[in-house]
């Protein structure tokens, strides 16, 4: 029988160490190997030395899991990384469909912050009251579910967080979502776009729906709708549960 360690699912948070949470920090010093997509592990490597670095390219998820999986079932303690939070679009779910019934080996989801949470703290506080989380890649998920998504949040008059709005290959995404959106919320709700999250170029900027349809994006922007009650407050996103009428 094969020795079994022990596998972390990381979340590392938008991608400083800052902003880490303190369990997250405390499961990477604790870990042997570290597996994760290139870009994550580049921004650790400094962080935690003397770690055995496995990385893959985007769309290799299975096959990294698999070694994270493998090298754990050989008794070391491994690190599986995942940007934001490990079970918003990451790595946790899959893991523990791989891993299955098995007690090997032990896996633990450590949860990190995700780019709704680091975005909305770096616009103000855009997500106060009920809010959807929809991410316009279409990779995974058909373009006709993503936009039925969409319309049935706007008609609800959610706060919306769009993830990964847009690519190379995806340009007119986030203006097809803005016009879903249109038909249901009014063309003068405050939005707000995050860029590059606890990174080199973090940025951030106000603007209506009806410029968002029109503004730039890329995969690392993360998208803020706000509702019908969403406000601009001294050059901050603001969302009001209602507490200074209680």
């Amino acid at each position: 029988m094969k020795q079994t360690g022990k596998l972390y699912v990381v979340g590392i948070g938008p991608g400083s160490y800052e902003q880490m949470t303190i369990k997250a920090v405390r499961a990477m010093e604790e870990s042997q190997v570290v597996v994760g997509y290139t870009v994550y592990a580049d921004l650790m490597r400094e962080h935690f030395p003397g770690k055995e670095w496995i990385t893959t390219p985007m769309r290799q998820e299975t096959e990294r899991c698999r070694m994270a999986i493998e090298k754990a079932e050989d008794g070391m303690t491994v690190a599986l990384i995942c940007s934001g939070d490990a079970g918003v679009y990451g790595m946790s779910g899959l893991i523990l469909e791989l891993v299955g019934e098995s007690d090997s080996p032990i896996v633990e989801v450590i949860p990190g912050v995700t780019a709704a949470l680091s975005g909305g703290a770096l616009l103000g506080a855009p997500l106060g009251h009920d809010f959807a989380v929809i991410s316009l890649s279409d990779l995974l998920t058909p373009m006709e579910l993503i936009e039925d998504r969409l319309l049935h949040a706007a008609k609800a008059d959610l706060a919306i967080c769009l993830y990964n709005p847009s690519s190379r290959k995806r340009s007119d995404y986030l203006r097809r979502a803005c016009d879903i959106m249109l038909t249901a919320k009014k063309p003068e709700t405050v939005c707000g776009i995050a860029k590059n999250i606890g990174r080199e170029g973090e940025s951030m900027e106000l603007m209506t729906l009806s410029e968002l349809r029109d503004t730039s994006t890329d995969m690392f922007t993360t998208v803020f709708i706000g509702n019908e009650k969403t406000k601009a407050v001294n050059g901050r996103m603001v969302t009001p549960r209602g507490y200074r009428n209680v």
